[in-house]
């Protein structure tokens, strides 16, 4: 197997004569998945989020199975100011070199988070980090922050440190042996977390598909596959050596549709998409999962009661006032342009790609013509702008809290507002989530502002999907949960 050079990429491994496996290490668990961590800085793209999901790095905060916010770096958060907290670490953490968790060690981290990935300031604005002991930081946000928990539970602020020489410490479960990149990651069990003993070391293998996955896995080379496709689930279930286990997700499936591009930039065409496309027909499609109701899960307080709708009149009436009359071919067309958009996706999320020529289909039902594009990293893509509509997965409650998906993806000045939205009406109404402390007060904020998406669809709201993963006898117990925030767990060990 093709290593990284270790010597000349020290700021992306970190391998340490203190990671060796314990004496009664068992047999690798072999893990496949269709993402895996861009690099091991992590504010390299989404890697903050994927090292989390791979048992590699911890929070200070997190959502547990139940949905709860719980502490897991920290100890207590408390308000001290309008802008300041202070927050207690929990005693008697390790880093997996054995060096003890401190505040000064990790505001080094939090530095470069807040230095180098725009994400981590969405809903505080920059954050100052002072350590005043140990086990204490003071903290002064640059925005009012209600809930300090939930802001520490967001994908970007994973905890962690930076070494002398530029390369990174974490606090999982797990740690890095080798990292092959957009390949493998070898892990082996943190010496220096609490059961590393009872740990067997895991190979993380990142394919390019869903379906080769799940080749692989009815093969038998996978103890785990994360995120089976729809289609042949049922063989699956069907072979006695092998469990399949479906779970609805706090992700969402949906569409940015680009506001800056000629063809979409009228709200009218834009309001006509969403009511062209049918969710009951992207549920068949990818067989799971529900018709959305809004920009968040239906088990969230904050999520409408109402699936979105279709209403096919209604849109060619939109159209229509638009300028967009039917023309040659049956496409619509105005000053002699036929409306045609350019929908793309990406192959990590599988459902993604199953959905796209459903909708494809049903935007010609209303003389809407359209081309199709699937691309290797969306985020990328999506920044570029060479897009009309961007199908989407998107876990928009993360800390259980509104606020991170308004603020990141869709307020005026958001870093991942993919959709181009500028509207002061939709900002003032998110504004008051800096000081309603209450969920109640939060809720009806949230629910406010998805009245204004409906109006202004800077977005298209299509599926709150179920995900499939598959199990091997070994890991027959795993329960997933979190939806992919935490696929690799402290107890995966101790599932066979």
């Amino acid at each position: 197997m093709r290593h990284i050079n270790r010597s000349a990429l020290a700021a992306l491994v970190i391998f340490t004569s203190s990671l060796a496996m314990p004496a009664t290490a068992q047999e690798s668990i072999e893990v496949g998945a269709t993402f895996i961590a861009a690099a091991l800085d992590p504010t390299k793209g989404s890697s903050s989020w994927a090292l989390v999901s791979h048992g590699i790095g911890e929070k200070l905060f997190m959502v547990d199975r139940n949905g709860k916010l719980v502490p897991e770096l920290a100890a207590t958060a408390e308000r001290t100011g309008d802008l300041t907290w202070t927050v207690k670490l929990a005693p008697g953490r390790f880093f997996s070199d054995g060096s003890p968790v401190t505040a000064a060690a990790l505001k080094k981290g939090f530095d470069h988070t807040f230095a180098n990935l725009p994400a981590a300031k969405s809903t505080g604005g920059m954050i100052i980090f002072e350590a005043t002991d140990d086990l204490t930081f003071l903290l002064t946000t640059e925005r009012p922050v209600p809930l300090i928990a939930a802001l520490f539970a967001e994908w970007p602020l994973m905890a962690y440190t930076v070494k002398d020489d530029g390369s990174f410490l974490f606090t999982g479960p797990y740690a890095v042996d080798a990292f092959n990149v957009d390949q493998n990651l070898e892990l082996v069990p943190n010496a220096h977390y609490q059961g590393a003993e009872s740990r067997s070391p895991i190979n993380l293998r990142r394919f390019g598909d869903a379906q080769t996955m799940a080749l692989a896995f009815e093969a038998g080379e996978l103890d785990l596959a994360f995120g089976l496709p729809s289609e042949g689930l049922s063989r699956l279930k069907s072979n006695p050596d092998l469990t399949v286990k479906s779970f609805p997700v706090g992700y969402q499936y949906f569409g940015f549709i680009n506001n800056e591009r000629p063809q979409v930039s009228d709200v009218k065409v834009r309001q006509a998409l969403d009511l062209t496309i049918n969710r009951e027909e992207l549920v068949a499609a990818i067989n799971a999962g529900t018709p959305a109701t809004g920009a968040f899960a239906p088990y969230f307080p904050f999520a409408p009661r109402e699936p979105r709708g279709t209403d096919l009149d209604r849109a060619v009436a939109l159209l229509e006032e638009a300028g967009w009359m039917s023309g040659a071919h049956g496409i619509r067309e105005k000053d002699g342009e036929a409306l045609s958009v350019l929908i793309v996706t990406y192959p990590q999320r599988p459902d993604l790609v199953t959905m796209m020529p459903v909708i494809k289909a049903a935007l010609a039902r209303v003389g809407i013509a359209s081309e199709t594009k699937v691309v290797e990293n969306i985020g990328e893509y999506a920044a570029g702008g060479d897009f009309d509509i961007a199908l989407w997965a998107q876990h928009t409650a993360p800390s259980g809290d509104p606020a991170y998906f308004f603020n990141s993806m869709l307020k005026s000045d958001g870093p991942l507002n993919h959709a181009r939205y500028a509207s002061p009406a939709f900002d003032a109404i998110i504004a008051d989530l800096t000081t309603a402390g209450t969920l109640e007060q939060r809720a009806d904020i949230a629910l406010d502002a998805q009245a204004r998406l409906f109006e202004d669809a800077p977005l298209t709201f299509l599926v709150s999907p179920d995900w499939h993963v598959g199990l091997s006898k070994r890991l027959a117990k795993y329960e997933p949960w979190g939806s992919d925030y935490h696929v690799i767990r402290p107890e995966m060990g101790e599932a066979r």
